[in-house]
């Protein structure tokens, strides 16, 4: 089964756009009243062009980027956090059991299409992704829901979500099993609120499947309407392209700029000249060996928080060597992950010792460290029968990620790791959004480059996502621990205490690392933003959440 969650980051490569040029000319000179300048557009360079622009669809950051803007949740991230906070929804209370959840709304808030946000509009967005039928159902399409929630209402796979009433100002969300990720799933892109009128309208949910890609309605398209402080304008496809204009009907604080252009230029040296010659204000990921000189030049290197995990992902579903823990163990010792910290990632970058950051609850010292050990790799292997291993080894390219800034410099560190203790590698690479992910999910890779940016500040976004189902990218089904693991994940994520979750999650992350470990946490590293000197108010955010409603132009 394909696992959508890795495809989160994923960014499409298009070419960037050539017509735009004075991407920050002011058009007004008013000051609000926070002092910063109002009017202008702002273009800011991603790594990548959006899919499509229907969030509860994507699998994408460049999707997400573009609908963070144009949508809002029941609860956001605070800036500059991971913690969540009230948004369309004014506050929330539960039972005691965990099961019932009542969200209290902010009243007089409109959609894009002018329709009224309330209770009914809320619980229309939850039958809507419980009831998807046909394509939607696919994990390529409707991922999020399927991995946070579960199953639909045909009842073929379990689901977290029961029913969603409404109660005058007041949304009642039943749950059927308690989860520590509940309410701050509610923060993720995917389940913003959006308009019931445009979905309807626009046929939202008639995604056609067609070979192995997907066709998505005109409301993914050309007709996005959440409640957000920007609207969406228009969108060249060729160049990657969106525009967004201010929603001036919004309900809040309104944006300081007149228009934010998304524009896309997959290449990182080419995201940094065009910053230089001035045809963007900001792009994302700079690369670690630039960010001196970015600041020695003016430019303000914003850097996030490492709330990341980069690791070497083992496949157990080809070789059966690899279902034998001693090589796994192996390969662990036979990889300089201090090494590659120092050499390959920038300063404020740590070793991984579990498969989360140590700002997560349930994080744990006490793991099997697996250092450095060419010698004690070659012997595993040779007490395994399995000197003479070969196996295939994934590296992706077009692309640069928050945990993996130069995925060819740290393949090429981690290959002459492996190699240096006799394994044998046949080597591919695919661009990332161009049969690697696909390929890498399926389980076609025996050993792979791959990590995770977290969504929001729980464990089980991490080990959850990355395990909690046995036919994952990791082939863990395919061990007689894959099912035992996938239950203990359930049951730390199910335990309504948190002391006592808390203790279940460093239990997990000790056997993780000693009696499972099917992958090999190597890094957390600090991913960077970078903008002009005159562009003000941006926030920048652990979860690359970051929000251009605050930013004005000097």
């Amino acid at each position: 089964m394909v696992n959508p969650r890795t495809v989160r980051l994923a960014a499409l490569g298009f070419a960037a756009a050539v017509a735009l040029t004075a991407c920050a000319e002011s058009q007004r000179d008013s000051q609000d009243e926070g002092g910063g300048q109002t009017g202008g557009t702002l273009t800011f360079a991603t790594e990548g062009a959006p899919k499509l622009f229907d969030p509860f669809f994507a699998t994408d950051g460049a999707t997400f980027r573009t609908s963070q803007q144009i949508f809002e949740g029941l609860i956001e991230f605070k800036a500059g956090t991971a913690d969540a906070e009230p948004a369309l929804a004014t506050k929330w209370d539960h039972s005691e059991d965990g099961l019932t959840w009542n969200f209290e709304l902010r009243e007089g808030v409109k959609f894009h299409d002018g329709s009224e946000f309330n209770a009914e509009a809320v619980c229309a967005n939850f039958d809507r992704w419980y009831n998807q039928k046909g394509a939607g159902q696919s994990p390529a399409v409707s991922g999020y829901w399927q991995d946070n929630f579960g199953g639909f209402s045909d009842g073929a796979t379990p689901s977290l979500f029961k029913s969603c009433v409404a109660e005058g100002n007041k949304a009642v969300v039943t749950l059927t099993r308690s989860t520590s990720k509940f309410p701050d799933i509610l923060g993720l892109p995917s389940f913003a609120m959006q308009s019931p009128t445009a979905l309807e309208q626009y046929k939202a949910d008639d995604v056609q499947a067609q070979g192995d890609s997907f066709v998505y309605p005109e409301y993914a398209t050309d007709h996005p309407t959440g409640t957000g402080a920007f609207k969406f304008s228009k969108y060249d496809e060729a160049n990657g392209t969106v525009e967004l204009v201010r929603n001036e009907d919004y309900w809040g604080e309104k944006a300081k700029l007149d228009k934010l252009i998304l524009r896309a230029i997959p290449d990182e040296t080419a995201r940094k000249q065009a910053l230089q010659s001035g045809d963007v204000d900001g792009y994302d990921l700079p690369s670690p060996a630039d960010w001196q000189g970015l600041k020695d030049d003016g430019y303000n290197v914003m850097i996030r928080p490492a709330f990341n995990v980069f690791y070497l992902g083992i496949g157990q579903k080809n070789v059966p060597a690899l279902r034998d823990l001693k090589v796994r163990q192996a390969i662990a010792h036979a990889i300089d992950r201090e090494g590659l910290v120092k050499q390959q990632l920038p300063e404020g970058s740590e070793v991984a010792e579990n498969f989360y950051p140590k700002t997560v609850d349930g994080w744990t010292d006490d793991v099997e460290k697996y250092d450095y050990d060419p010698e004690k790799a070659k012997q595993l292997l040779a007490d395994a029968g399995q000197s003479n291993l070969t196996v295939n080894i994934y590296w992706p390219t077009e692309v640069t990620r928050p945990y993996m800034p130069n995925p060819q410099d740290m393949f090429g560190f981690i290959r002459g790791n492996l190699e240096a203790v006799g394994i044998k590698l046949n080597v591919v690479s695919k661009p990332w959004n161009g049969g690697y992910l696909e390929d890498v999910d399926s389980g076609k890779a025996d050993l792979f480059l791959l990590g995770w940016n977290g969504d929001y500040n729980t464990a089980d976004n991490f080990i959850g996502n990355f395990f909690s189902d046995p036919n994952n990218r990791f082939g863990t089904g395919n061990s007689p621990w894959g099912a035992t693991l996938s239950q203990e994940i359930q049951a730390a994520d199910s335990e309504p205490d948190e002391e006592k979750r808390n203790g279940m999650y460093e239990e997990l992350n000790k056997k993780l690392k000693a009696e499972y470990l099917p992958a090999i946490p190597i890094s957390h590293g600090p991913p960077a933003i970078v903008v002009a000197e005159n562009v003000k108010g941006l926030v920048a955010s652990p979860l690359t959440d970051e929000r251009f409603d605050s930013v004005s132009l000097g």
